[in-house]
């Protein structure tokens, strides 16, 4: 099957949302560009942001209308979004592609498949990994997937059509596409960006709740300024994302968990190799990471 890409339909206007609308209205993959969702507010700060065109409250509408619907509401929201679309989507031949953005892959593949009983041949989930401390539609950059990765999960029951829409939309954007599973995509983003953020998160609170923690954030420096920036992002986002990859976050909170008490222990016992070592490694690999960085952002055509 063919589809098209003219009329793009944005479910949840934000930054990721509101993101993907202006790289894609600047490279001209899409046409006309709608939002759809709860928040009036939002929508028509849409349009006068020059955004998107248009939108509307009511779903039936915009579904009729897509070619291609991108969910950019949060993780669980994702999964309760799909309940609604899913029925639309299987009531018009030949209808829009859907996609998503969230941040585990896992909870709404099951979701999709108990609404559906299959994999919808349409719904081609994705992630990508682009983001900001920062949140609502206000927050929107046309280059913020540029030189970045977008995570595609194809599913067996996708049509291959449906897929490679998908990844042409992210092309579009900047963005470097990139295939995993289901059950890959959860486990490395749990280690990658859940974890980081729960020890920012913990950190910043443990610190707060200290007796002396006036003294301490008077003085926190650079590192803690940028070790902790995640931590100013969505509360209600994250907590969303720890419930539903709770399996893998766990599996990563358990490895660094063992690796911290080692730590601990060899500066207990004052253990200098044991230490050295330690920081050498993680040394070398954080330098070995901004390397393979900064080699891909300039092999990248502009």
């Amino acid at each position: 099957m063919t589809y098209a890409s003219d009329n793009l339909v944005i479910v949840g206007l934000g930054l990721i949302g509101g993101s993907l609308a202006r790289a894609l209205r600047a490279s001209g993959f899409s046409q006309r560009f709608i939002g759809y969702g709860y928040r009036e507010a939002s929508l028509l700060r849409g349009v006068e942001l020059g955004v998107i065109d248009e939108f509307t409250l009511d779903l039936d509408e915009a579904m009729e209308r897509a070619d291609i619907v991108v969910v950019c509401t949060p993780t669980l929201t994702t999964a309760q979004m799909l309940e609604k679309i899913l029925p639309l989507l299987r009531a018009r031949t030949g209808g829009p592609v859907v996609t998503d953005v969230a941040s585990v892959k896992g909870n709404v593949r099951n979701a999709a498949i108990e609404i559906a009983g299959v994999m919808p041949p349409q719904l081609v989930l994705g992630h990508p990994i682009a983001g900001s401390e920062r949140s609502g539609v206000n927050a929107s950059d046309g280059d913020l997937f540029v030189n970045h990765q977008v995570i595609l999960t194809p599913d067996v029951e996708n049509d291959p059509a449906a897929v490679e829409l998908v990844r042409a939309m992210w092309r579009s954007a900047g963005a470097d596409v990139v295939d995993m599973t289901v059950e890959e995509h959860d486990a490395v983003l749990a280690s990658t960006s859940h974890l980081p953020h729960v020890l920012a998160y913990t950190l910043v609170d443990a610190l707060a709740s200290a007796d002396n923690s006036e003294d301490i954030f008077r003085c926190a420096a650079g590192g803690f300024r940028d070790f902790t920036r995640i931590a100013s992002s969505d509360p209600a986002m994250w907590r969303d994302i720890a419930v539903a990859n709770k399996s893998a976050l766990l599996d990563s909170i358990d490895v660094f968990s063992d690796h911290l008490a080692r730590l601990r222990k060899a500066v207990q016992d004052e253990n200098t190799d044991e230490l050295f070592n330690t920081f050498e490694r993680a040394k070398q690999t954080r330098d070995e990471f901004t390397t393979l960085l900064a080699q891909r952002i300039q092999s990248k055509p502009s």
